[in-house]
């Protein structure tokens, strides 16, 4: 291989075809009758000097040529960025209104580039290529090439580059666009979508991930029909209610065969994710920004980058495309210092505390937690505002950055030296976006707030959403913020947004450019993320809004880790943990260990239960631990110390859906986290519902090397047995570990000793758990280890 593109012109240059493959994924474009198509996207082909056979545009009744002397029926050709109104009457992939009321448009093939790397996109998140990636496969090889191609529309000089990014060690390709107006009027942008994938077939089905708050991201899937089907969000963000991926697998496919298309946006703000399956069932997949209440007036010589979206391919079922994303997210998208590197284990105050708290109650809890081995301290709402606006309840203080001097009388900057003495690291919420009425902030810029002149303005939790499309707004809080962080030790902040977006209007811009507000909102969250980076880049942002409603791509690319949903419960989190990691990393998913009975959900869970779900994410406690037993106490002190052993085996090793929360009966879940070298891994296995006189159940583990000895025994992380702990043997079986091996059915049970058995037998036969807990909520984690 000598390049992950290949373009062939030599037959026409004017109709060339682009192989983008690198062994695991093709596309094939070509141009025809002018027009950019796909002649085929999906298992990895060998190239070929022409793919024209694939061109599909047979004459039917009723379809239309756009001149006499065409012959190519535009209606079903693959268009890569189609147009409405020329003779395809789909959705198109954009639409630009002009001066003269038209928006037909017919954008042309006019050329194309090939670069090594893959260029940055101005002013949004997105991936990128790594520099000098030797030891991998094809060194020498560019970590990805970019194939730009250039379309143009002469009677308005408007032009699109479409720009597509194929990695070298992952089946995924990056989309994006530019749109420029090139001619002497202005032209209003009002659609474009950043992904748009014609396939020949509708023989595919659909899984979106959808909920609300506390529910977030359940996998629900259904065959594609003829017509349009989708997700989207109109809320400002990407919202728990829908979020911006959504996976097309053949009726087949499951965790570990067969073909699927996987799509993620990197963009956290409103947008629109649909399927349209013509007549003749062949299916068109588009994403991008959602066109409805947006405009973009492009002035002479101005452009619009539109946001990325990445394609995804496995024909190794859907926990390989999960990998294919998930290595993308760790090597491509995550930056900074924190990139591929474990995170402090936190404790947060909010559901130990709520807002009534004082500093002598919060370093009481500190020491508590440090004394458990817990790294880091973060203080949650209710640190700021000052007299009438003090933060005391959720009715005042937001936009007023700066600490309440009646509740830490020596300032951030004390709290936080007070608790590094301890030894601990120290972290802070804060919500930049929004403001109370009763702010100083409000008080001398009520003129910031998102409102529509002449009308009321709605209102949740007393708060408003500040116009982060008016420049000056993003400079006035990043300013207070590097006031705060620069006089104080703070090494994290928890970045809330607990409402969504209403009358959008932008009193610093005409009406011509009121259909930009949205879109230069997330610009404007975007760029507080990079400038607060800049100025203090080892600082770790964990996204939240109002838990998990803006879990996407864009807000991954600044932080590493988002707060996955507000509900803390663990048979809850088993469902969101679940659909969020079909595209997002385990590493990413902010987890907790909560009191009980659980806070959203009044259900009571034995404490091994709730940290065996939340070490499968970034891990810490939300609980008054001055208020644990003893016993509880010490168990959260032994599970923090397995999870710093075991945390990198669960983080950055590969992850495997075994048994689904969402199965039926819902009463089991599981899943595993593989070593990339295949020697180790963790499993972790659930009872939900306890069923009596219950059939035997077996788990076939994945990912493990079918050749290979493995020593496999039951660990428990809250009480010090698990192999490197204090008084317990190796994890190759030392002091008659592997000595343990059963002669019966294969099955290690809780209190068993270790057995050995062979990759494939763990794969094929697995391990029988039929005696997994004789209660609701129960669970057990499986240690394997290669011999």
């Amino acid at each position: 291989m000598t390049g992950l593109i290949v373009v062939h012109e030599a037959e026409s240059p004017a109709n060339p075809q682009f192989h983008l493959r690198n062994g695991k994924v093709s596309m094939i474009l070509g141009v025809a009758a002018g027009k950019l198509v796909n002649l085929y996207t999906g298992a990895p082909l060998p190239d070929r000097s022409d793919f024209g056979y694939l061109l599909e545009d047979r004459f039917r009744v009723l379809a239309t040529v756009r001149r006499d002397d065409d012959s190519r029926y535009v209606e079903f050709l693959r268009q890569e960025f189609p147009e409405y109104g020329r003779g395809d009457f789909r959705l198109p992939a954009i639409s630009v209104a002009q001066p003269n009321g038209s928006r037909i448009t017919d954008l042309a093939y006019a050329g194309y580039r090939v670069v090594d790397g893959k260029p940055e996109l101005d002013g949004l998140p997105s991936t990128y290529a790594n520099e000098g990636a030797a030891g991998r496969s094809d060194e020498g090889l560019a970590d990805a090439q970019t194939l730009l191609v250039d379309l143009a529309d002469e009677p308005t000089g408007l032009t699109v580059t479409l720009a597509y990014t194929i990695f070298r060690d992952e089946p995924v390709i990056a989309r994006s666009a530019v749109i420029r107006n090139g001619g002497r009027e202005p032209l209003d942008l009002e659609r474009v979508m950043s992904l748009n994938l014609d396939l020949p077939d509708r023989n595919w089905t659909m899984t979106e991930f959808m909920g609300a708050w506390a529910r977030e991201r359940r996998p629900y899937s259904q065959p594609l029909h003829p017509g349009v089907q989708g997700v989207g969000s109109l809320r400002g963000a990407s919202s728990p209610f829908a979020n911006p991926s959504a996976i097309f697998a053949r009726p087949n496919t499951d965790e570990d065969q067969g073909e699927a298309f996987g799509v993620a946006f990197v963009y956290s703000g409103n947008f629109d994710l649909h399927a349209e399956v013509d007549t003749f069932d062949a299916t068109r997949i588009q994403l991008g920004i959602n066109d409805f209440g947006f405009s973009w007036r492009l002035e002479p010589g101005e452009s619009f980058q539109a946001p990325e979206a990445l394609l995804a391919y496995s024909d190794n079922g859907l926990n390989a495309l999960s990998h294919a994303f998930h290595n993308i997210v760790r090597g491509n998208l995550a930056r900074g210092p924190w990139k591929g590197r474990e995170r402090p284990v936190l404790i947060n105050n909010w559901e130990a505390t709520y807002f009534d708290f004082t500093e002598d109650k919060l370093l009481a809890l500190a020491r508590t937690a440090r004394e458990a081995g817990i790294e880091l301290f973060v203080l949650d709402d209710g640190w700021f505002g000052k007299g009438p606006h003090a933060r005391v309840t959720d009715n005042a203080g937001l936009g007023d950055w700066t600490p309440n001097p009646d509740r830490l009388p020596d300032g951030i900057a004390g709290i936080a030296r007070k608790i590094n003495d301890l030894g601990m690291r120290f972290g802070l919420w804060f919500e930049p976006e929004m403001v109370n009425k009763a702010s100083d902030l409000y008080t001398e810029h009520p003129d910031w707030v998102l409102a529509t002149p002449g009308r009321g303005m709605s209102v949740y939790r007393h708060q408003y959403v500040l116009n982060f499309a008016n420049p000056a707004v993003v400079d006035n809080i990043y300013s207070q913020l590097h006031t705060l962080l620069s006089g104080a030790n703070i090494a994290y902040i928890k970045w809330d947004m607990n409402r969504f977006v209403t009358e959008a209007f932008d009193v610093t811009r005409g009406a011509e450019r009121q259909g930009e507000v949205l879109h230069r909102y997330i610009l404007g969250v975007y760029e507080l993320y990079r400038r607060l980076l800049a100025a203090f880049p080892e600082l770790i942002i964990e996204g939240c809004s109002s838990g998990g409603a803006r879990f996407d791509l864009g807000i991954l690319a600044y932080s590493p880790q988002i707060w996955t949903s507000d509900d803390t419960d663990a048979v809850e989190r088993l469902g969101v943990q679940w659909g969020t990691s079909y595209i997002y990393p385990v590493e990413a998913m902010g987890a907790h260990v909560s009191i009980t009975p659980n806070h959203q959900t009044g259900r009571s869970e034995p404490i091994d239960t709730r940290a065996n779900v939340a070490m499968f994410g970034t891990f810490g406690y939300e609980m008054d631990l001055n208020r644990t037993t003893a016993e509880d106490l010490e168990a959260i002190r032994s599970q923090v110390a397995f999870f710093k052993r075991f945390g990198p085996l669960i983080h950055w090793g590969d992850f495997y859906r075994l048994r689904s929360p969402f199965a039926p009966d819902r009463r089991s879940a599981a899943w595993m986290a593989v070593a990339r070298d295949g020697s180790e891994a963790l499993v972790a296995d659930f009872t939900i519902l306890m069923q009596p006189n219950r059939p035997n159940t077996r788990l076939a583990l994945r990912g493990l090397d079918p050749a290979a000895l493995y020593e496999v025994r039951t660990v428990d992380a809250g009480a010090w047995d698990w192999p490197g702990a204090s008084g317990t043997s190796g994890p190759s079986g030392v002091d008659g570990g592997a000595s343990d091996v059963d002669s019966g059915d294969g099955g290690v049970g809780s209190g068993e000793g270790a057995v050995v058995r062979s990759g494939a037998e763990l794969m094929r036969i697995g391990l029988n758990d039929t005696d997994l807990g004789g209660r609701d909520f129960a669970s057990r984690l499986y240690l394997i280890t290669r011999l």
